[in-house]
């Protein structure tokens, strides 16, 4: 999962100039690690008070007390959530970003109603770069909807 995160965080470069994550390790380090290879900033939104937590790929570490919390904070920074396969913090985010409007790319992750579902890392950036030209034409719930049908 963490090559999959990492290559994932390098290929996002081309198109974002910043990442957002939960900043802890394990898949959230990979994909800062990939990111922080390909010369983008990351951003660790962490869930205590202490800022040394953050993987050592965070260049902008916010502590925020929040404990789980902290993933409305993580969604709501982004204009887009790519989803890895994860556990129940990968589901609340995903379902956060339903909540919200925020478009929500699964790649091999959760299958929900409502999510874009991709099989490689390069759809993924794709449907990112897609949505993010989407969303600065006037984004509408209409056009995710189209994206995820089947």
């Amino acid at each position: 999962m963490e090559r999959l995160a990492q290559k994932l965080g390098k290929k996002l470069t081309k198109v974002v100039d910043i990442l957002a994550s939960g900043g802890l390790s394990g898949t959230m380090r990979a994909v800062c690690r990939g990111f922080k290879s390909g010369g983008g900033l990351t951003i660790g939104i962490l869930p205590g008070y202490d800022k040394s937590c953050a993987n050592p790929y965070v260049d902008i570490a916010l502590p925020t007390g929040l404990g789980l919390a902290r993933n409305v904070l993580v969604v709501k920074s982004a204009d887009v959530v790519v989803a890895l396969p994860g556990e129940a913090g990968t589901l609340s985010e995903i379902a956060y970003c339903l909540q919200f409007g925020i478009p929500v790319i699964s790649l091999n992750s959760w299958d929900i109603d409502g999510v874009i579902k991709v099989k490689t890392v390069e759809e993924a950036v794709e449907k990112v770069k897609e949505l993010l030209k989407r969303k600065s034409t006037a984004w509408d719930i209409e056009a995710r909807k189209d994206l995820t049908k089947k």
